[in-house]
């Protein structure tokens, strides 16, 4: 029989992000020219370029494609809005976003949501901006945890994937099989609310080995439980590998401010 091949086996051999750099999806070969259809567009509630407020490029300037729409309700969900059936948006087309992304000339590239790995156009709209961009772009797609990330494992981009914790309700949708295709250069992001959701990522952490896999970011939900409380926590548990990720665009501007 066959051994089912694991992608975390040669995660270990090659150098970060190279798997994803050198193997092309199918969709990059495909013609140009051609007229877009439904399975190259996307439902965009947004799209401005600001401050990168959490993550790994936390104060650098990106360009945000906010997409419409999630399968998940988190209680502390702050973009609800864009979730809602009868929200008015912009239909856009892959070779539209490229467009608009191209005239930022911002390199750094958010999408996010909402899901983004919802939309019907995801896979067209990763291959032109990772493809067929004017310049080198670095790509990050936030995604929620519960969605299947392997069939877009092999683009060069940049996962920061949350894992729900118990107060944000959802945990029960959460795929931990993803986590074996996330590689060193993404970010698990652990959205804190409690000292129960503190206890409860630790075990995540312990249970799938992530200190030495992957970045980790403690981000605490914004008003709901003291910063300097997760610092103590991570004092007293050593945790030398989980950096604490503020959403600084809520210390700049208003915490409900759009487009920012």
């Amino acid at each position: 029989m066959t051994e089912r091949f694991d992608v975390r086996h040669i995660r270990n051999i090659l150098p970060s992000g190279l798997l994803r750099k050198f193997i092309r999806p199918k969709h990059q070969w495909r013609r140009r020219g051609r007229a877009f259809s439904i399975f190259d567009t996307a439902a965009v509630a947004e799209k401005f370029i600001s401050i990168n407020g959490e993550g790994e490029k936390s104060g650098e300037l990106a360009v945000f494609i906010r997409f419409c729409g999630c399968n998940l309700n988190c209680s502390y969900c702050d973009t609800a809005w864009a979730n809602k059936k009868n929200l008015c948006t912009e239909t856009l087309s892959a070779r539209n976003i490229l467009s608009y992304v191209n005239k930022t000339g911002i390199k750094n590239v958010t999408l996010t949501g909402g899901e983004p790995l919802l939309q019907q156009g995801i896979a067209e709209i990763l291959n032109l901006l990772c493809y067929y961009s004017k310049r080198p772009l670095y790509i990050e797609i936030e995604t929620n945890g519960s969605v299947d990330i392997s069939g877009f494992s092999h683009y060069p981009v940049h996962f920061t994937m949350d894992y729900k914790l118990p107060s944000s309700g959802m945990e029960l949708s959460m795929l931990t099989g993803n986590f074996m295709f996330l590689l060193p250069d993404d970010t698990v992001k652990f959205v804190i609310g409690t000292k129960n959701d503190m206890e409860r990522a630790l075990e995540v952490i312990y249970e799938f080995s992530l200190l030495k896999s992957v970045n980790i970011h403690f981000s605490p939900v914004f008003g709901k439980i003291e910063i300097s409380e997760i610092v103590e926590f991570m004092k007293e548990h050593k945790l030398n590998d989980v950096k604490l990720s503020l959403q600084l665009h809520k210390f700049i501007w208003d915490k409900d401010t759009r487009g920012v």
